[in-house]
């Protein structure tokens, strides 16, 4: 009988009790209850390639921020989460009337940010982030593929 003492450490390790504690609640959900977009696979395949284009995006308005740098961090906002003619059309194509709303909103989100990064106000440019990803937190929640 072997004996692995990292295996006995992650296991007594009291800053794992909360993760593991989650991973057996989240395991122990009888399945995903979110509502399918019902996509097609080529379908699927787009969007999440938007949606980590998007996470990109907020990594780099991250970043840029911490440089101070407010004009180019305007510039991802409006250019790679706001409301362009490619991403309202995208938007549209979608079937789910909520879904859509909830993307356009998104989007419309993303220039309201690149307009108060514009300013260079720190805060107003965190509270505007904050609410362009109480939309990706929302619609995640919400919706599966």
């Amino acid at each position: 009988m072997g004996f692995s003492i990292y295996a006995y450490a992650a296991d007594h390790d009291p800053a794992n009790h909360g993760m593991k504690m989650m991973h057996q609640t989240h395991m122990a959900a009888d399945q995903d209850t979110r509502i399918s977009l019902q996509l097609s696979q080529a379908m699927k395949q787009h969007q999440l390639s938007n949606m980590r284009s998007h996470v990109e995006a907020i990594q780099s308005i991250i970043g840029l921020l911490a440089e101070e740098k407010y004009n180019e961090a305007s510039d991802v906002a409006h250019n790679k989460l706001g409301a362009t003619p490619e991403m309202q059309k995208m938007c549209n194509m979608f079937e789910n009337k909520d879904f859509k709303q909830r993307g356009l909103a998104f989007h419309k989100s993303g220039d309201e940010l690149g307009d108060a990064l514009k300013t260079g106000d720190l805060k107003q440019s965190l509270r505007a982030l904050h609410t362009t990803m109480n939309y990706c937190v929302s619609c995640h929640a919400t919706y599966r593929q």
